[in-house]
């Protein structure tokens, strides 16, 4: 179990103190024995003297055993000590414990050391251990002489060791009790210093967690200069920096995310493994994928053979690989892809990928508007050509000839200005330069007034023209010039196409939030393939009546486009053999505030 900077503190503060109590202690005990010792033998050295003394005044009796006995027995009471008296050879001559009849039983002293260092210095001292406190004794000898210097013989006086022991014993509750004391001073005075010092290394600990939870506003408050201050300043300085970096990288991730979001390319990067990184959300739209790819395997999330091959031709080339790549589905589209291999140590591959759909259509729209405008003017042009050639070569020999030629070229001339007129008036529709005039107003007035300008077409062909007007008046926001163009390219296609005999309907009609318009002919119809194509650029049904009647091709392309332009929608229906409708409905002008009628009560 990991221990706390508090509890280490206090366990090394309350070790440190209780060695220190320990070896004070043990020097204690060492002093204080040493210091009985040295009062024992100073004892003993003053016994020695006393004996000496005593010994001297009775040295008429070294010659007697049972006298020395009785000496050493008076001495040894005398001095509450034990009292040998020896021979200067280390002969036993009396013993103040051992009784007379023993002293001759008792060893050979001779080569005790006390006894030797008294013969050769005077005095000497040793001390012989036991297997118990009690019989550990410690001995001091000395010569006793004559006044002539003669060696009468050896005084050894010895105590048992058992007053050291006794002092020692006597001072260890005082020294235990002092030794408690102590030891719960120091715990109390380690646990006040291990709190105060652990404090700052707490608070400081607590702001670090509060940092690396993502509160990098938190700051410490260091006091002094110690280590703990130094930490906390620096911890500050961390933090600041940590915030300044994580503010930049923010900025910086918002931009790019916003960069990536706004981007109509899609972007598309993967890591060494081919799993998906980082996609933005127009290449999802484009590859129709979920908003929790990230983390998957591309080749799990987009089954497409080419793409796959183009992305692995990037991987290994040291250029960028550049490809286009066909989408199929609800949305199929042509998408431009350039993809780099990413160098270094993390490897992976990003891609780019452009949507040319608009752009390759607008590409193919514009060669077949080359191509079909050049087709156009090609057979006016030539028929005038070649009239003004034979009008040329004919001379005015022949008029009627020449009128028929004459005719030609004029019919073709109006055939070419129809075809510029209307050509001109697309791309004044299609340019961002047309602008709509809108009004709200009736559009019955303007609807009458076109049938007005085809009733004689119409009457020659044996044409019958019906209109239907909404019962009452209806205002509407229109262009009124576009509404004309509108309806008049819808009702000169029903009369050019329609045989004589044939009727032909022009209706309008409230339907829903809408003013709903159709052109309906009694003709031949058309057949259900080529209606989704009938509003392109110079599409033909029948290509050569249509050339016939004087039509460019145009007409219904413009009505589509107007009919945009005023946010209206416009379709067709055609049956073979019954007829064909042509409609197109414009929204009503929402309704102002005040013209709500209020809630029933």
């Amino acid at each position: 179990m990991a221990l706390g900077i508090r509890t280490k503190l206090l366990a090394g503060s309350l070790g440190l103190t209780l060695l220190t109590i320990g070896a004070v202690r043990g020097y204690l005990s060492h002093v204080i024995e040493q210091d009985r010792m040295v009062q024992l033998q100073d004892g003993l050295a003053v016994r020695l003297a006393l004996i000496e003394q005593t010994a001297l005044l009775n040295q008429g009796a070294v010659s007697d055993i049972q006298a020395l006995d009785a000496l050493a027995d008076e001495l040894g009471r005398r001095s509450r000590a034990r009292v040998t008296l020896l021979s200067p050879e280390g002969q036993v001559w009396g013993d103040s414990e051992v009784p007379t009849e023993g002293v001759r039983l008792l060893a050979w002293h001779g080569d005790r050391p006390e006894f030797r260092e008294a013969l050769a210095r005077g005095e000497g001292q040793s001390h012989r251990s036991s297997a118990t406190v009690a019989q550990q004794m410690i001995y001091a000898a000395r010569p006793v002489r004559s006044s002539s210097g003669v060696l009468l013989m050896v005084a050894r006086v010895a105590v048992p060791m058992t007053e050291v022991e006794q002092t020692l014993s006597a001072l260890q509750a005082p020294l235990l009790s002092a030794t408690a004391l102590a030891i719960i001073a120091a715990a109390l005075l380690s646990q006040l210093a291990a709190h105060l010092a652990s404090r700052p290394l707490r608070e400081l600990i607590g702001a670090a967690r509060r940092m690396a939870g993502g509160d990098l506003g938190t700051r410490t408050f260091p006091r002094g200069d110690d280590e703990a201050a130094q930490l906390g300043k620096a911890l500050n300085q961390l933090a600041e920096g940590l915030s300044s970096t994580l503010d930049e990288l923010r900025a910086e991730r918002d931009l790019l995310q916003g960069m990536l979001v706004s981007m109509q390319e899609g972007v598309l990067m993967l890591d060494a493994l081919g799993d998906i990184v980082l996609v933005n959300p127009a290449l999802r739209e484009m590859l129709l994928l979920g908003p929790d790819v990230a983390g998957k395997s591309f080749d799990g999330v987009v089954h497409h053979e080419e793409l796959r091959r183009l992305l692995d031709r990037a991987v290994t080339a040291e250029t960028p690989a550049l490809g286009e790549v066909e989408l199929a589905g609800l949305k199929p589209r042509r998408l431009l892809v350039r993809a780099i291999s990413l160098r270094g140590d993390a490897g992976g591959l990003l891609a780019v990928f452009v949507d040319v759909t608009d752009v390759r259509r607008l590409e193919s729209l514009r060669r077949d508007f080359v191509s079909n405008a050049s087709h156009e003017l090609r057979t006016p042009v030539s028929s005038i050509l070649s009239a003004s050639e034979t009008l040329r070569d004919m001379g005015p020999a022949d008029p009627k000839s020449s009128a028929r030629f004459v005719d030609i070229i004029h019919r073709n001339a109006e055939r070419l200005k129809r075809l510029v007129d209307d050509l001109l008036e697309l791309s004044r529709i299609e340019s961002r330069e047309f602008q709509l005039r809108s009004e709200e107003a009736d559009p019955s007035p303007t609807l009458l007034h076109v049938i007005s300008l085809f009733r004689e077409r119409a009457e020659k062909k044996k044409i019958r023209l019906f209109v239907s007007l909404p019962p009452t008046s209806t205002t509407l926001s229109f262009d009124r010039q576009a509404l004309e163009t509108v309806l008049s390219n819808l009702i000169d296609n029903a009369v050019k196409y329609c045989p004589e005999g044939s009727a032909i309907s022009v209706r309008a009609a409230l339907e829903g939030r809408f003013l709903r318009f159709s052109v309906e002919d009694s003709g031949p119809g058309i057949e259900s393939k080529h209606l989704p194509r009938l509003f392109e650029r110079f599409y033909r049904v029948d290509a050569g009546r249509s050339r016939e009647v004087g039509g460019t091709g145009l007409g219904l392309s413009i009505v589509k486009h107007l009919v945009e332009a005023m946010h209206g929608i416009v379709g067709v229906s055609s049956v073979v053999g019954q007829g064909t409708t042509f409609h197109f409905a414009l929204p009503l002008p929402a309704p102002s505030p005040a013209s709500i009628p209020p809630p029933s009560a």
